[in-house]
């Protein structure tokens, strides 16, 4: 599996989703339709934004929610390329940084979460913590250097003193958990949440408190946004017990860290 040394060379690799969620596209015949919002957020907030998009429209009807999910460095290119968008969510600080000149106002950290090692169903080479992913003839998948979990990753194993050689470098922890869904990785390190959205299709192995990390999850508003005024509400509305209450269902962690 070849590494990807930058965003640039992720981008050719990644999947986009984008979810347009059932009567929140609808516009009324002849009359101005509602405000219509771009989201471009990290893959691993797929599901949790399904449910949010629905319930944001149910207290906000006069405003439509389009969302676009890839890997994070993907998002910010989407925008450096001038891609439409109103709200940026991505799995680190570091992307946040990276779209800076692109967006405005301040930033928010919406939620968070942990990693996990993820392990093919029932555990069958019998991973017990971090410290054996260093067993030879393991094969390891980890995220690039250049994406969220990639660095996370990292960090994971310098507070744990470990040199893990790994067998391939994936575009973002989706792709990590892929890798041990279809048997091609014995182990990788992916977010709990994703974990969870594996269901049966894999096993996870916790890694402690004091070797984890926390990963942060930001929201700002895109500079160029035709809705700034919507924009800034959703990103807001994203803090409001309503959504922190559905991520919480998601398995991220509730109530969001301070920004």
């Amino acid at each position: 599996m070849p590494v990807f040394p930058g965003r640039r060379r992720l981008r050719a690799s990644t999947l986009l989703t984008v979810l347009v969620l059932p009567g929140v596209l609808t516009g009324c015949g002849g009359s101005p339709g509602p405000a219509t919002l771009t989201v471009l957020a990290t893959s691993s907030l797929t599901e949790v934004f399904g449910e949010m998009g629905t319930a944001y429209h149910q207290e906000h009807p006069g405003v439509k929610l389009r969302f676009v999910f890839g890997d994070s460095p993907e998002m910010v290119d989407r925008l450096s390329d001038h891609t439409p968008g109103d709200v940026l969510v991505t799995a680190d600080r570091a992307s946040m940084d990276d779209a800076a000149e692109y967006l405005t106002g301040r930033r928010s950290i919406v939620t968070h979460d942990s990693l996990t090692i993820a392990v093919g169903p029932g555990n069958p080479r019998r991973i017990r913590s971090l410290y054996d992913l260093t067993r030879p003839g393991l094969r390891v998948a980890v995220g690039a250097g250049t994406v969220p979990v990639g660095r996370y990753t990292r960090q994971v194993f310098a507070k744990a003193g470990l040199s893990v050689r790994w067998n391939s470098e994936e575009i973002g922890a989706r792709a990590v958990l892929d890798r041990i869904r279809s048997g091609e990785a014995d182990a990788g390190i992916v977010y709990i949440t994703d974990l969870r959205s594996a269901g049966v299709a894999a096993s996870s192995v916790p890694i402690p408190a004091d070797l984890n990390v926390t990963a942060a999850f930001p929201a700002a508003t895109v500079r160029d946004s035709e809705h700034e005024a919507e924009a800034d509400a959703f990103v807001s509305w994203l803090l409001a017990p309503a959504a922190q209450k559905l991520f919480h269902k998601y398995g991220f962690p509730s109530p969001a860290p301070p920004s």
